[in-house]
């Protein structure tokens, strides 16, 4: 029989990816490109949390969506240093998104885990 509940995050010490989809409107996304490579990645990174990052922009597009899509993919090699972010950095961090873009992008954040 198969277990259909839902999935505990497991402490496997598997990488995690921490993913974070950001819709901003086209008029913002030239500036907002260019402070996250100069301002807000940087500073993500400088937590000493995350290992290293890739940040796409999306090439397919979502039904009746406006703006540029983007991703920016977060990863360090464990829950419980994700957890530390969580708890130290999060909401300083994006508190400064909001002040500098408020209104003009919508973010979809996820966390995943390494399956080996």
């Amino acid at each position: 029989m198969i277990n259909r509940t839902k999935h505990n995050i497991q402490n496997n010490n598997n990488m995690i990816l921490y993913n974070v989809t950001i819709n901003i409107e086209d008029e913002s996304h030239e500036s907002w490109v260019k402070w996250m490579k100069e301002v807000h990645i940087p500073d993500v990174m400088r937590t000493g949390i995350f290992s290293h990052y890739r940040f796409f922009r999306l090439l397919t597009s979502v039904e009746d969506n406006t703006g540029t899509n983007y991703a920016v993919q977060y990863f360090c090699e464990s829950l419980e240093k994700f957890q530390e972010y969580e708890a130290k950095y999060a909401k300083a961090l994006r508190e400064e998104v909001e002040k500098k873009f408020s209104g003009r992008y919508y973010a979809f954040r996820s966390l995943l885990e390494e399956v080996l």
